[in-house]
């Protein structure tokens, strides 16, 4: 006989995804990038092992609702640091656009400055 999954087998995963979505949110908050991979990838393997679980224990008809419910929370905490992160992302680029406007290399494939040729100097 099998043993069926309950709410006791399922809580532990559950836990983990939770403490790992909190480190990952505290590491986003001290801007710590090595703690952040770090916390994501934990966060990954995490929320693998959970979605394993639960596949399971629903292939046997066994979710309690509570622990699907805090899942699907867990799962709306992680898209939304995802469009935090996304945000953050845009608006550190729209910087650099602006403090580095020219992201091009000094010289053209010619070997001639480009500025050169753009400001009007002439070639032979």
């Amino acid at each position: 006989m099998r043993h069926l999954p309950g709410q006791a087998d399922l809580e532990a995963p559950v836990l983990l995804v939770e403490q790992h979505l909190s480190e990952l949110h505290q590491a986003l908050q001290a801007d710590d990038a090595h703690a952040l991979e770090q916390a994501a990838s934990a966060l990954h393997r995490s929320l693998t092992g959970a979605v394993a679980h639960f596949r399971a224990a629903a292939q046997r008809g066994a979710l309690p609702s509570p622990l699907r419910d805090r899942l699907a929370l867990a799962s709306a905490r992680v898209a939304a640091q995802r469009q935090a992160l996304a945000r953050a992302t845009a608006s550190l680029d729209r910087a650099i656009d602006v403090l580095l406007p020219e992201r091009s290399t000094t010289y053209a494939a010619s070997g001639l400055n480009s500025r050169l040729k753009s400001a009007g100097a002439l070639s032979a």
